[in-house]
């Protein structure tokens, strides 16, 4: 290679404008200087231009774009060597570019784009020299082996470019999100460049999705004025060109502003957005962010890592948001209510409640109301109800109500609000069920809307791109409120004194009638919503007398204090049916209108629940209800526990006597065989049985719940248990769902017992899920009895053998079943027959030695008890099991001094 006379200079290629002018900058500043080049001695193909004021159109000539792009995929962002001079009275400079490391083995371009076939060799009016030959020669090889511009088909070698294109959105629908190969082929701004999208040549200007870096303002022309600029325009521009100009990029479309179109740029080194980001020399906005279809997050992390940098853009940045840490800016609780579409009261571990509202959300809302002759507003019609007035309000609580009432929920607090304008502190959160947003669910379905912010305000939600996007598709699919044509409106009837005279005959013909509890107003005082006549009424439970809790003062009536227990019962209603989905059963009205019947939630009657707990007693009226033998039980339950009224209570000794004349009034023993299947026997000697004609209706009931939820799994975690609840449970044995109740709850470890079969299990409390309604109302296939007038030995290695036999003997398919008796608050006693020859299974363990009589006094049981004393003596002669040693009631009889 010849040395060249002129001392060769470094550079980096910055641009290719054609097959045969490049721009090159130097190596030092940011950003350094530029210069054209042009290369001596050749002439490239022209490339096409776009039309101006000035210009027509042009076309490529053939092989200008593979000249072109043989330099750009060659010299775009490498270093290189070049010599440059100044001709006499020419405007440009003219030289050459060598690439490569060290000079003297440097690849000559201008050689290698002759050898190619893509210039030709310039000849008229210039002097002959060696190097002139040299490329002559090059040229006359390529020539002959038809190479580039020397071959054939040479309109082949003609691009056939879009400039515009007439109906964008659709262009943009059609790629359906896929990223295009391009060619950037020119940087206006840091967040605005020019492309070729290839193969088909559509030239494009794209706004970068997301960002926005500061620009030029333009000239009278149009043209970005240098002298006219925002702070960091030029450090954003460069830092894009140095990174993308005339690189081989992806570009994914995703919207239309104007004339441009909105997308992300995919390049394998990373995402130019959220660089810019980063380096705080671009700012993201929500108009464009929304469009993403992925990486929103990416953007807002970079930006707020920037901010607290306080780097370019954001030097002087200040947060404009409380901080919230520790403790409070994330835990989990349970949603015990639902208020309008935006806000939540979640319940603590600890007990503590706290009101919550859905960041960055608005609720439907009431439309504009005209104004009257003085420019106010119309006051509202007279019983104006906004949950129910107010279109898609009670969609959007309802929607919140079904999911998350009861559930157990994720906290994460995005900001807080404050005080102003006499409106309280909004402590705004980001709220998670299952790992889904709420919100942004919410949104999708169209029953709520995005706040737009200014840009500079922080307050706003973690996941604002999210429920951005939400709205975006929720108004595009006219869902909800986007939906102007087919508004919801519920008509609504207020049931009063008039009114409930109408409905009562209906109601009590119905049984049981599902209902939404609205509102607590005591322990036995509801407000339910009926939706099957979309009416409101007032509720009072029935059997029960319960007390108040304390009243305000309202509307002229003096504020009243608590009754005992009274605040505590209204807690214990509320925490159990606040908007909840419950059963009502209505028997009768009181003067006002008021409702008076049952209620049941979980399948639990919520009376039979307050006297359980001691707060409420038996109402003298309710001996005449079915359900008085199940409060009645519940009360003794509650005397014998000492519970909240009951605690000073002192049980009151029966008089034996007068048992003995009450059993002598009925002296036969009633005989009433029950075809049963045992299923279960308990460490304390207590059985389950099934009627033996309900096994099939169980099996049935079973398979039809394991089918519900294999079409609709439950959601894991998802379901809250609290003791006394009736749910599904997810057996450990089969793991197949069954019935059962919750017996106690420690943390996530939750004992259980399965209703229809009668056996208990300690799970954790994912294996539990909420029972749907269809499935709750039928009873308990499973009822629990005691062996009558027999005991278990006291000796534990005996009453283990007992229970074994007792298991075998009572596991042998059908038997037959008679309650003798049912003790005052505790289980039935029965007596269980073979169904071959009738056999008493309980006399057979007693002659085995291995079960203890009791006495009992009642003349109808005076023949059973003597048959087994008699197998308990042939028991003692035989010395069986317990007897082996000989009478061990003596023994006893002694140890007790008796």
């Amino acid at each position: 290679m010849t040395t060249p006379q002129i001392q060769p200079k470094r550079g980096i290629v910055k641009q290719i404008l054609s097959g045969d002018s490049v721009i090159i900058r130097g190596t030092q500043g940011a950003p350094p200087p530029e210069k054209q080049l042009n290369f001596s001695s050749i002439i490239a193909p022209k490339l096409a231009r776009r039309a101006t004021e000035n210009n027509e159109v042009t076309k490529d000539e053939p092989f200008a774009w593979e000249a072109r792009e043989f330099l750009r995929k060659k010299l775009v962002g490498e270093e290189i060597w070049f010599t440059s001079e100044k001709p006499p009275n020419a405007t440009r400079e003219y030289g050459i570019v060598y690439l490569g490391k060290d000079f003297n083995t440097a690849e000559n371009i201008t050689k290698s784009l002759v050898s190619e076939g893509l210039v030709s060799v310039r000849r008229e009016g210039v002097r002959i020299t060696p190097e002139i030959e040299e490329l002559s020669e090059l040229e006359n090889a390529a020539k002959s082996a038809g190479k580039g511009k020397w071959g054939g088909n040479l309109q082949e070698h003609v691009r056939d470019i879009k400039w515009s294109l007439e109906n964008m959105r659709t262009f943009v629908d059609k790629q359906a999100g896929k990223p295009i190969k391009a060619v950037i082929e020119h940087v206006r701004d840091g967040s605005t460049v020019r492309a070729f999208l290839l193969p088909d040549f559509y030239h494009i200007t794209l706004m970068i999705s997301g960002i926005r870096c500061n620009g030029f303002k333009l000239d009278a022309n149009g043209k970005p004025d240098p002298n006219e600029k925002l702070p960091f325009a030029d450090e954003a521009r460069y830092f894009v060109e140095i990174r993308l100009l005339q690189r081989d990029v992806e570009i994914i479309l995703e919207s239309v502003n104007n004339n441009n179109f909105v997308g992300t740029i995919v390049h394998p080194k990373g995402n130019i957005a959220e660089a810019l980001l980063k380096e705080g020399l671009a700012r993201c906005v929500d108009w464009s962010i929304a469009f993403m279809k992925s990486g929103a997050d990416k953007l807002r992390s970079a930006e707020r890592r920037a901010k607290e940098s306080r780097l370019r853009l954001w030097k002087d940045w200040q947060p404009n948001a409380p901080q919230v840490t520790g403790k409070e800016k994330e835990f989990s609780g349970t949603v015990v209510e639902v208020i309008n579409g935006d806000a939540l009261l979640v319940k603590l571990a600890n007990g503590q409640v706290k009101k919550i509202f859905l960041s960055s959300i608005r609720p439907p809302k009431e439309a504009a109301r005209a104004n009257d002759e003085d420019g106010k507003p119309v006051a509202r019609p007279k019983g104006f109800r906004p949950l129910y007035d107010i279109p898609w309000m009670f969609e959007a609580r309802e929607f919140l109500r079904k999911k998350l009432v009861d559930k157990k929920v994720q906290v994460v607090v995005d900001y807080i609000q404050e005080a102003k304008d006499n409106f309280p502190e909004k402590v705004c959160a980001t709220v998670t069920i299952g790992g889904s947003n709420v919100a942004e669910a919410l949104v999708s379905k169209g029953l709520a809307t995005v706040v737009k912010y200014r840009q500079d305000d922080d307050q706003r939600s973690s996941h604002y791109d999210d429920l951005m996007a939400a709205e975006t598709k929720a108004n595009k699919s006219q869902k909800g409120i986007h939906d102007k044509k087919n508004v919801p409106v519920h008509r609504v009837i207020e049931i009063d004194a008039a009114k409930s005279k109408q409905y009562l005959s209906s109601f009590k013909r119905q049984n049981r009638i599902d209902a939404i509890v609205e509102f607590v107003a005591s322990g036995s005082r509801l407000r339910l919503y009926i939706p099957k006549e979309t009416c409101l009424c007032t509720f009072l439970l029935g059997g029960i007398s319960c007390p108040r809790g304390a009243r305000p003062a309202v509307g002229g009536i003096p504020a009243s204090a608590s009754e005992p227990f009274g605040d505590e019962a209204l807690a214990f209603t509320k925490d159990r049916c606040m908007q909840r989905e419950v059963q009502i059963q209505i028997e009768s009205t009181d003067k006002a209108g008021n409702f008076i019947g049952w209620l049941w939630v979980d399948n639990n009657n919520l009376s039979v629940a307050l006297v359980e707990e001691g707060f409420a007693t038996v109402h003298p009226t309710a001996d005449r209800s079915e359900y008085f033998k199940q409060l009645k039980r519940a009360e003794d339950s509650a005397k014998q526990r000492k519970l909240k009224r009951w605690k000073d209570y002192v049980e009151e000794k029966e008089d034996e006597q007068q048992k003995i004349e009450e059993d002598n009034a009925n002296p036969e023993r009633s005989v009433n065989y029950e075809e049963v299947v045992v299923t279960e026997v308990t460490p304390e000697g207590t059985f389950f049985a099934q009627h033996y004609q309900n096994g099939s209706k169980a099996e049935l009931l079973v398979a039809k719940m394991r089918q519900e939820f294999q079409a609709n799994p439950p959601l894991p975690g998802a379901y809250n248990p609290k003791r006394g609840d009736t749910c599904a449970a997810k057996y450990t044995v089969d793991d197949e769902w069954y019935r059962a109740k919750v017996e106690k709850v420690q943390g996530t470890t939750v004992h259980i017992r399965y209703i229809d079969y009668g056996n208990r299990e300690t799970v954790n409390s994912t294996r539990l899920a909420s029972l749907p309604a269809a499935y709750a109302n039928e009873k308990p296939f499973a009822n629990e009895y005691s062996l009558a007038c027999v005991a278990l030995p006291k000796d534990p290695e005996f009453a283990d053998i007992a229970l074994k036999y007792l298991k075998e003997d009572l596991s042998a398919g059908k038997l037959f079943l008679n309650v003798e008796y049912r003790p005052s608050g505790g289980l039935p006693a029965a007596t269980v027959f073979t169904e071959e020859n009738k056999e008493d299974i309980v006399k057979n363990l007693i002659t085995d030695g291995l079960l203890l009589v009791e006495k009992r006094r009642e003349r109808r049981l005076h023949k059973l008890v003597s048959e087994y004393m008699a197998a308990q003596e042939v028991a003692k002669t035989n010395h069986a099991n317990i007897w082996q040693y000989g009478d061990i009631t003596e023994d006893d009889a002694k140890e007790f001094g008796v």
